[in-house]
């Protein structure tokens, strides 16, 4: 099978061992080589990260600018700070590149309807990097809901709430330090929240009241924010999301990230299931979605794992070899919501409609 060639500009933590080591199976101790699409480089603002690309087989280039130029690649994976994201998606566009970026897509609403504009006039497919819905246990919660079994929906929570910014050289990160950047708790992790949450409901958000939590963290950012959101088929939800919890361990972190969803004739919540781990039984927690009518409490088997960044990277990959390109839609109606929700908070949390 034709495969897509893809270039990978940023190489941090992160871009190594989730989208390069996963998403495109550079490590090939643990996964198999992806049928459609493969990795041929990579590239960093910071030259030390060149060792790192070029252990896992990878080409290293100079520069973004090289590696956009380079017309062995078919695609541009843009994985940098989010500062910079539509820049570099915008000019891979312009080379006749398809682009995968990371959420979220861009920090103004302005820059992000310019990337899905252009994209369409290139007739290129641009995907934002939403993996979390490719998770095999948000799939299950999914059809949980769509089948009624919980009886009326009538609540939801979503949170994702851990500690980062308490270490020096994290609050000197750019997500700490600078909220130009939009990455602060809301537009870092809220952003999944939305998203997942849209997922699970097969519905979208039509309004968002936020409130900032008590700044008590040396950071820039906000510490986090408690967020209300209606969804247009009525259900009322809200996510908890901060920088500024601890939360125990890495244990107790991890389980944290999920849900719960409230029917009136039980209650589904997922452990560990909105993160960037895919279910796989040699990863630190074990993710598990459990159903409690209040008697009794039912783990439910979600079926075979599938690597979360490689579902994404696969099915951008599929787009271009059929022609049909992704319009990435879904990564600005995205950055609408967590715009809205810091303006909500802003204005002392005020609901904030969405719909057009």
């Amino acid at each position: 099978m034709e495969k897509v060639k893809y270039g990978l500009i940023g190489f941090g933590g992160i871009a190594e061992n989730r989208i390069a080591k996963e998403g495109f199976a550079c490590d090939t101790g643990r996964f198999e080589a992806l049928e459609n699409a493969v990795l041929v480089g990579a590239t960093d603002v910071n030259p030390a990260r060149k060792s790192a690309a070029e252990a896992l087989g990878l080409k290293w280039y100079e520069s973004s600018e090289a590696m956009i130029a380079d017309p062995e690649l078919d695609a541009i994976y843009v994985a940098t700070n989010n500062a910079t994201h539509a820049k570099l998606a915008i000019a891979a566009l312009k080379a006749g590149k398809h682009v995968i970026t990371e959420k979220p897509m861009a920090t103004s609403i302005a820059d992000a309807r310019k990337m899905v504009e252009t994209a369409k006039k290139m007739k290129l497919s641009l995907s934002v990097d939403h993996m979390m819905v490719n998770n095999i246990y948000n799939i299950k919660a999914r059809k949980v809901v769509s089948s009624g079994k919980l009886g009326d929906i009538n609540d939801a929570c979503f949170h994702m709430e851990f500690a980062f910014g308490y270490d020096p050289a994290e609050a000197a990160s750019w997500r700490c330090s600078n909220i130009k950047e939009m990455g602060g708790p809301i537009g870092d992790v809220a952003s999944h929240c939305f998203y997942v949450a849209e997922y699970i409901f097969n519905s979208t958000v039509e309004w968002v009241a936020a409130a900032y939590l008590p700044k008590l963290m040396d950071i820039k950012a906000e510490d986090g924010a408690y967020i209300k959101f209606g969804m247009k088929n009525g259900i009322v939800a809200s996510a908890k999301v901060a920088f500024s919890e601890l939360r125990g361990g890495l244990a107790g972190t991890l389980t944290n990230l999920g849900y719960e969803i409230y029917g009136n004739q039980a209650v589904l919540r997922g452990y560990g299931t909105m993160f960037q781990l895919s279910g796989y039984e040699d990863e630190p927690i074990k993710m598990r979605l459990e159903m409690d009518n209040g008697k009794t409490q039912k783990k439910l088997a979600p079926g075979k794992v599938q690597n979360i960044y490689q579902a994404l990277i696969t099915k951008h990959a599929k787009s271009v070899l059929s022609g049909r390109p992704l319009n990435a839609v879904d990564g600005l109606r995205n950055l609408e919501l967590c715009d809205a929700a810091h303006k909500s908070a802003r204005k002392g949390g005020c609901k904030i409609s969405i719909v057009k």
